[in-house]
């Protein structure tokens, strides 16, 4: 038996942005903590409003974080053969979607705002959408439209 291998003509995994911002933000909850004890203990009048205030911060800090860690299991997985285009969808949960598109019908359609950056992208066969890389920055949509573009065009060429 003998084994082909084949390569796609474009492949790309895209997740969320993951720069860690959100431990910035406990960082400087926790500097202010210690910054402000002092000033807690000497003047016991102030001691409720501030305890109110890092108890909302802390609050705020904690849903944010709950937020970005659901956000991180997000991801689309883009392969586009020859003769047909794979997207593996990761949902919030967890989840795993297949959806395959034919190359020769699909479209790429791009939003784009009055300075034509790149705020939405979308594939489109007939009637049926699919939303991609929503969770990107504007610049990564811009630059994966333009390699995912030029393969789109390569697989219906090659067609």
């Amino acid at each position: 038996m003998q084994a082909t291998t084949t390569t796609p003509l474009f492949a790309a995994a895209l997740k969320p942005d993951r720069s860690p911002r959100i431990t910035g933000g406990w960082v400087a909850f926790v500097i202010a903590a210690v910054a402000t004890t002092p000033l807690a203990v000497l003047v016991p009048e102030v001691l409720l409003p501030a305890a109110a205030a890092f108890g909302i911060g802390g609050a705020g800090m904690t849903a944010l974080s709950v937020r970005q860690a659901r956000q991180r299991r997000l991801a689309q997985q883009v392969t586009l053969w020859a003769d047909q285009l794979e997207v593996v969808i990761v949902d919030r949960q967890g989840a795993r979607m297949l959806r395959r598109f034919d190359p020769k019908t699909v479209r790429l359609v791009l939003d784009r705002d009055e300075n034509e950056k790149t705020i939405a992208m979308r594939l489109r066969s007939g009637k049926d959408e699919l939303e991609l890389g929503a969770f990107l920055k504007p610049e990564d949509r811009s630059s994966f439209a333009r390699a995912f573009g030029t393969a789109l065009r390569r697989a219906r060429q090659s067609a």
